[in-house]
């Protein structure tokens, strides 16, 4: 804004009152006071005369952020910051003999906007969207919904964290009659699980297709009242019905998506169709590129060939499109959404956007007043935590790609699709392991690297390995299987059977106590297990009541005799990532 409404007591730029906090040493929205004031020179009083407000001190001359003043403007009525107790009162600026305050570096005086920028790594679907930022005066902003024990109970800034973004098509908001089905209740029509690994080297966004055909588990829901309902599970349904019908909450589809791929997620984010047209609108429009000129009559987008900048109702209708990509269906929508998502997190990452506060300000409201989110992540404190996790994950690691699908076998006319078994359950032990869909190779090497130092040492003989072997998610038989394996092949036949292991594990593990390393590296040598999977802490008593290790299966468990750190490969999936430019076909 220009210097004379810099000017004006109630019309201060907010972004001018980013002031250091000493007790937390962040940065901090201090609007001005609402408290009465007095008019300002012309303005009317309570008898609709002109007043002329007494000057107690001289005016201050009105300088830009670098300390320079600004032509033709004062500046009155703007209260300066107050000193901390105990520091030695300054001159004001300007004065003679004064000194003039030393300005903050540019990078230290957009600390905070950087990292509010940096939440929209990932939250916006396709017909959905969401964004965290963090400012005090907005949380009010955010709806929350109590999941229970669909997730997790607090938010870990030092660990793995899948988040389920949720894009329902509720005709909710101004404009948006003609959009979804009518008296819908809010189906999942768009979902992407958002996985981010523990070191933050990468993300994984896996779309789920609404037609995809699941099993929706039962369903505890809270009422409104405080009390439960147990909603009753269904079988061979499509995925989008997992939420809204008979009362389903996000929580039922947090509890679908574990059921049916087991990855375990932890919160949720859902929107609805205003989101999508307020955040492109907010950050003036996000590109997107089409190989072919498109004139949708259902959608109303109408693009030209080639790159065109979107927002608004283009942007809505660019996600919603279905009849002008690929072969008219979901999966090919999905694609498409994909790229646009990309783009938008390339927009929330750019110069242009970090840098100018009235956007960011922009983005702040659109963003939170579009989100509901589970009540474990409802809160400040917690949003700013997830933001500065997804600013740390580069966008060339963050992938994009879909459930592994094929058509529905039971349907002549082919509406709904079934997991790939062939490449699905790859997919899923590839994000439940955090292992990145970019960088295959280098974390093969990392684990490798980090396998041969916890294993470097001597090994102890087969023959006086002492191992308890329990199943901890692996299928059902797999710790007989391994215990004759291991006696009959390899000859540790100091093992035995210890049955299921209290709760299931998604990576196969060996505790053992410091006096048994030479028997763990031997028995990790025979399994094939990497130095991750190596817990030092305590032994138990076998049969005999000797010290004995504890060999737990996870789901990782590839069968008797099959090495555990075999090579891993990519799957072959379609896949795409945030920082690549790709046309919608």
């Amino acid at each position: 804004m220009d210097a004379q409404r810099r000017g004006r007591g109630d019309q201060i730029d907010p972004a001018d009152q980013w002031v250091l906090n000493p007790n937390t040493g962040e940065y901090e929205l201090r609007l001005a006071p609402s408290a009465p004031q007095s008019p300002g020179p012309g303005t009317r009083g309570p008898a609709g005369g002109r007043t002329t407000p007494p000057r107690t001190t001289p005016p201050r001359t009105a300088t830009s952020r670098t300390g320079t003043p600004r032509a033709g403007a004062s500046r009155t009525d703007v209260p300066s910051q107050r000193r901390r107790r105990g520091a030695p009162e300054e001159p004001p600026p300007g004065r003679r003999g004064g000194r003039r305050p030393v300005q903050q570096k540019p990078k230290k005086a957009r600390k905070m906007l950087v990292w509010t920028g940096g939440t929209m790594a990932f939250l916006l679907v396709g017909v959905g969207a969401a964004g965290y930022f963090y400012l005090q005066h907005l949380e009010g902003n955010v709806t929350t919904t109590d999941v229970g024990s669909a997730g997790a109970s607090n938010f870990s800034k030092d660990e793995a964290f899948s988040i389920l973004i949720i894009g329902t098509d509720k005709r909710t908001g101004e404009g948006n009659e003609g959009y979804g089905d009518k008296g819908s209740s809010g189906h999942a029509d768009t979902t992407i699980l958002l996985h981010v690994a523990e070191d933050r080297s990468n993300a994984t966004a896996l779309s789920i297709p609404r037609d995809l055909i699941v099993d929706i588990p039962d369903c505890p829901t809270k009422l409104e009242d405080g009390s439960e309902k147990i909603v009753p599970g269904q079988q061979g349904v499509r995925f989008n019905r997992s939420l809204g019908e008979s009362g389903r909450d996000p929580g039922c589809t947090m509890r679908t998506v574990k059921e049916n791929t087991g990855i375990e997620v932890d919160h949720f984010m859902m929107a609805d169709f205003n989101a999508v047209k307020t955040l492109t609108t907010a950050v003036d429009g996000v590109e997107v590129c089409v190989e072919k000129p498109v004139n949708d009559k259902e959608s109303k987008l109408v693009l030209p060939e080639g790159e065109s900048t979107v927002e608004g109702e283009q942007a809505l209708a660019f996600v919603r499109t279905r009849k002008s990509f690929g072969n008219s269906g979901d999966l090919d929508r999905i694609k498409v959404q994909q790229q646009f998502l990309g783009s938008l997190m390339r927009k929330m990452s750019s110069g242009d956007t970090l840098t100018s506060p009235s956007k960011l300000l922009k983005l702040a409201e659109a963003a939170t007043k579009a989100l509901t989110v589970d009540k474990a992540i409802g809160n400040v404190g917690t949003l700013k935590d997830i933001a500065l996790e997804l600013k740390k994950v580069p966008t060339k690691n963050i992938t994009f790609t879909t459930v592994p699908v094929k058509d529905n076998p039971a349907e002549t006319v082919k509406a709904t699709v079934v997991l790939n078994e062939s490449k699905a359950p790859q997919v899923f032990e590839m994000i439940k392991n955090d292992v990145s869909f970019t960088e295959v190779k280098k974390q093969q090497k990392k684990e490798k690297d980090a396998e041969a130092a916890r294993l470097k040492g001597t090994k102890a003989p087969a023959a006086e390995v002492r191992v308890r072997i329990l199943n901890g998610g692996a299928v059902a038989g797999s710790a007989q299987k391994t215990l004759q394996y291991l006696q009959v092949e390899e000859g540790v036949t100091k093992s035995e059977n210890g049955g299921n292991a209290p709760a299931a594990l998604a990576r196969t593990t060996l505790e053992y106590a410091p006096g048994q390393a030479d028997q763990a590296r031997r028995l990790a040598d025979i399994m094939g297990l990497s130095g991750a999977a190596l817990k030092p802490g305590e032994s138990v008593a076998n049969s005999q009541g000797l010290p004995t290790m504890t060999l737990t299966l996870g789901r990782d468990f590839k069968g008797a005799g099959v090495k555990l750190n075999a090579p891993v490969e990519a799957p072959d999936v379609e896949k795409s990532t945030a920082d690549k430019v790709k046309c919608a076909s």
